[in-house]
């Protein structure tokens, strides 16, 4: 008889309009709404993904900051970087690049 009466219990409070109400409410806003709880959560995810770009670019920033800070102290090294990062050469020159097997990617 006991068994019999919590199971009442049970099933008038899970018909309760209340509770119901709640329910759908608290689905509603997890899934459904434009506010919901999957939404921010990813929103939250791109925000810190844009905060690591930021430091990434602030990095760069730094160095690159240095390297023209170098460049207007030391005006010989202008031809220097051109050919070194930019593969620039004058006009009655040849440039060779050579590649050791190291940094050539196996398959």
């Amino acid at each position: 008889m006991k068994s019999n009466q919590k199971t009442r219990v049970w099933y008038t409070f899970l018909w309760n309009k209340y509770f119901l109400f709640g329910l759908l409410f608290v689905i509603w806003m997890t899934f459904f709404d434009q506010n919901s709880y999957l939404l921010h959560r990813e929103l939250n995810r791109e925000i810190d993904n844009l905060k690591k770009d930021i430091e990434y670019y602030q990095e760069n920033l730094k160095q690159e900051k240095a390297e023209i800070n170098y460049l207007e102290h030391h005006p010989e090294a202008y031809e220097k970087l051109a050919r070194e990062k930019y593969l620039m050469k004058r006009e009655d020159e040849t440039i060779f690049l050579i590649e050791l097997k190291d940094s050539i990617p196996t398959k």
